[in-house]
C-alpha cells in the first residue's frame, strides 16, 4: 500500500505522462471517426460513419490500454537509474512491493484513462447496447489485459539502460492493435497479414470487447483472449522478477 500510494502521488504531481497517454488514443479516435470514417466504413462494409464509429471505438479503447502501460516502463527505469531502489533494498520491506506498487498504480491510471476515452467516445457518436453485466465483463477483460501488459512493461523498464529507451521499448505494443481487427476487418488484408491479424493476441481481445459492447458474435475469442492475457501476465511477471533480482 505504501508503494502504491507513492506511485499515485507521482502520478498526481506529474500529470504530463497521463495527459500524453490519453491524448494519443483520443487523437486517433477523432482521426478515424471524422477523417477516415466515411471512406473506411464504406470500404470494409461497416456502413456509414456512425456504424464505423461503433466498429472502431472498441479498438481505440484497446489502444488506450496498451498505451497506458508505457508509463510503467518509464517509472521503473527511473527508479532503477536514480538509485532509489538501492535505498529500498536496505529497508525492511518486501522486494516484490516495489514492482507491485508500480503495476497497481498503473492499473489505477489505466482505469482513469478508460473513463476519459469512453466518455469522449460517447461524445463522438459511440452507441453500444451492452448491459451492466456486459460492461463489467468488458472492464474486467481490459483490466486483466492491463495487468499483463503492466508486468511486461515493468520488465522492459528493468532491462532498459536509460529512461528514453524504456519509453520506446513498449511502443510496438501500442501499435500492434492496428495490425489486427481494431480499425479494419482482417478479411480486407493481404493473405500473410490477414493470418497475422487473426492470430496475434490483440485480435481476440478486441473481438471479445466488441461482442460484449455491441452484441457481435464472440465464439471462442473470449477464451482465447483470457488465455493471452494470462500468458502475458505470467511472462511479464516472471521476466520482471528475474530482472529485478539480477539488477
Amino acid at each position: 500500500m505504501t508503494m502504491l500510494r507513492r506511485n499515485l502521488t507521482h502520478m498526481r504531481r506529474y500529470p504530463s505522462m497521463t495527459v500524453a497517454i490519453v491524448a494519443m488514443p483520443v487523437l486517433i479516435m477523432l482521426l478515424f471517426v471524422y477523417v477516415f470514417g466515411g471512406a473506411i466504413g464504406a470500404g470494409i462494409g461497416a456502413g456509414d460513419r456512425g456504424d464505423y464509429t461503433n466498429y472502431v471505438v472498441p479498438g481505440i479503447i484497446l489502444m488506450a490500454v496498451t498505451s497506458g502501460t508505457i508509463s510503467v516502463a518509464v517509472s521503473v527505469c527511473t527508479d532503477m537509474t536514480e538509485g532509489i531502489v538501492n535505498r529500498f533494498r536496505t529497508m525492511a520491506i518486501s522486494r516484490g512491493s516495489v514492482l507491485t506498487g508500480h503495476v497497481l498504480g498503473n492499473m489505477v491510471q489505466v482505469a482513469l484513462i478508460l473513463v476519459l476515452v469512453v466518455g469522449i467516445a460517447f461524445a463522438v457518436g459511440f452507441r453500444p447496447n451492452a448491459t451492466a453485466v456486459e460492461w463489467a465483463a468488458a472492464l474486467g477483460l481490459l483490466l486483466l489485459l492491463a495487468f499483463g501488459l503492466s508486468w511486461l512493461s515493468a520488465a522492459m523498464g528493468l532491462r532498459a539502460r536509460t529512461v528514453e529507451a524504456a519509453s520506446n521499448a513498449p511502443t510496438p505494443l501500442t501499435f500492434l492493435p492496428f495490425l489486427g481487427s481494431a480499425v479494419v476487418t482482417p478479411d480486407s488484408m493481404p493473405a500473410g497479414l490477414r493470418w497475422f491479424a487473426e492470430y496475434q493476441p490483440f485480435t481476440p481481445v478486441n473481438e471479445t470487447l466488441r461482442g460484449l459492447l455491441l452484441g457481435t458474435p464472440i465464439g471462442n475469442d473470449a477464451w482465447t483472449a483470457l488465455a493471452w492475457c494470462a500468458g502475458l501476465a505470467a511472462t511479464g511477471y516472471l521476466w520482471a522478477r528475474a530482472s529485478f533480482r539480477r539488477a
